[in-house]
Order: structure tokens, then sequence, then C-alpha cells
């Protein structure tokens, strides 16, 4: 944890998009002043637009560009295939790697490779912080759903305990929240195909399918095996917060439309005067923050540490 002004990093893309989208997303990206990127399949390892060398061609590119890149892993894997695929990310040789199942923890710290541990591990109290740090953790992406306060105590506990000086917090701060992962895939149930003969068709839908509840409320959105919240959630107003206490870094997550906007509306809060940003909602979306402050996680609520 360090006295600088916060990055950004901008996650890895959680949607299966076209090759080609997906190039032009990122050669987009490279002109903003995002400072880090994930790149990297977390969800499911049939789809394979991007292969192995293509993902360490765009690394490279990025890098060039003045990008810090990070590789980003499974958050499940089921077949020995993705362990091997696991193995090859985590002896790349040039990148950091986000860990985002306990298998590339493992991995990592026998090779005494230093990483980083996404939103998907589990790291809610100090002892797992502190064991996690041992095996070679350097940053970890707070799990979406604690709050300030969570975050707050641990923070002051790492301080105290002396691996704060060494550890980098980042925050999920902006996006459809990554909520849950199963072995079943929605989006071939809702298709009416079977996992193992899918079609990739989670590729017809580039953000997702939103569920609705009987009100006509965003509930979630479905995204293959994975479960994301059906709103956005938006902590810029708390960026001030996060500086206060201690924060590194806040993600944003991507989506396949005005991405740009989004960068640089963070941006500006980060490094300009806040109340020269405007309050628009950005891209129209429902917003969410109830995780932050402790209450349910599609809630929105009004308090702005501006």
């Amino acid at each position: 944890m360090s006295d600088q002004t916060m990055q950004l990093s901008l996650g890895p893309v959680l949607y299966f998009w076209q090759k080609q989208d997906l190039l032009n997303f990122y050669a987009s990206v490279a002109e903003t002043p995002v400072d880090i990127i994930y790149l990297g399949e977390t969800v499911c390892s049939k789809r394979r637009e991007m292969r192995f060398n293509d993902w360490i061609q765009l690394a490279e590119e990025l890098t060039a560009c003045g990008k810090q890149v990070v590789l980003s892993t499974l958050a499940l894997l089921e077949a020995e295939s993705e362990l091997k695929t696991l193995r090859r990310l985590c002896d790349n040789g040039n990148f950091k790697v986000e860990a985002n199942d306990i298998a590339a923890v493992q991995l990592l710290s026998q090779a005494g490779i230093e990483f980083v541990t996404g939103p998907s591990i589990n790291i809610y109290n100090l002892p797992v912080l502190k064991q996690l740090h041992k095996s070679g953790m350097r940053r970890w992406v707070m799990p979406v759903e604690l709050g300030a306060e969570t975050l707050q105590e641990l923070l002051s506990q790492a301080d105290a305990d002396g691996i704060g000086e060494t550890l980098e917090t980042e925050v999920f701060a902006w996006g459809r929240l990554p909520l849950a992962y199963a072995a079943r895939c929605f989006t071939a149930r809702y298709r009416n195909l079977p996992k193992d003969n899918c079609s990739f068709c989670c590729i017809e839908y580039p953000e997702g399918i939103q569920s609705r509840s009987q009100e006509g409320a965003e509930l979630f959105t479905m995204n293959g095996i994975q479960t994301l919240s059906g709103e956005c959630y938006n902590l810029e107003f708390e960026l001030p917060r996060m500086q206060a206490m201690g924060v590194d870094i806040v993600r944003l997550s991507p989506e396949l439309n005005g991405m740009e906007e989004v960068i640089q509306r963070f941006h500006e809060r980060i490094h300009a005067d806040a109340s020269a940003v405007d309050n628009r909602i950005p891209l129209g979306q429902g917003q969410c923050n109830g995780y932050w402050y402790g209450k349910p996680g599609m809630e929105w609520v009004e308090q702005h540490s501006m």
C-alpha cells in the first residue's frame, strides 16, 4: 500500500467476443489513460477466438504502448487440458499473472513467482491475506461482495502486521459484477443446447443475456458458466475515500461500447477536481453500489464521499 495517486486498471474481458472486435477494443483503449490491462480468458476454456500466442502478442503490443500487462487465468478449472494451459500461462516468463483459482496460486507459489489474486479468490480476513502474501501474492483484488468497512479493517490489520508496504490493493469499481461460476452453461441451456455441444453460442451475446424479475428489474446477466450482476456497479463517487484508505488501483470491467468514456471519467475523478466532473450515469445504465456499503449488492446508495 502506497501514498501515490491511485492507478486505473482494465480487468479481463468477461464476455466472448469475436477476435477482431477484441483486437479493435484493445487498440482503442491503448490510447486511453488506463495504467494496467489484464488479458486472458477467465470464464470458459472453450472460448478460443484468441489462442495463447495471440494473447502474448497482444500483451507485447500493449506493453510497447506503455501499459502494464497482467495475464489472467480461468476462475474454474475442470479438465487436464485447462491445467496444461494454466501451466503455460504461469510459465510465460515475461508478464505478471492474475490467479483466479487456487490451482494457479499453487503453481506460481511453487515456482517462486510473485502474482496477483483476482476477485474470485476468497480473501475475507487477515490470516488468508497473510498466507497468500507468504506464498507470493503482491497484489490482491478485493472480492466484489465485500464493502468499505471490511476493506478498511483489513488494510489496517495488514499495516499493523507489517505486510502492507509490500502489498497492493485493487478494488473492482465499475462494470457488471462477477458473482458466481458453475459447471453448467446457462447460455447453452438458454439455447436448449448441451454444454459439450454448445456451438459457442455465447459469442452471439457480447453483453451477456439479461435476466429480469417478474417486476422487470435487471437481476442478473448470464454469461456462459458465469453469473454477473444485472446492473452496473459504480464506485466512481467513492474514489476520494478509496484514496484515503490507501487503495492502490481501481478496476474497470470491459464492455464492448463506451469504455473510453468510462476510463476518462474515472481518470478525471482521480487526477482532477471532482467537482469539475459531471454526475451523469455512464452509458445510461442502471447502477448499483450496495455491497460497498454493506447492503444488498443490487441497491443504489446515495452516499457520495465527494
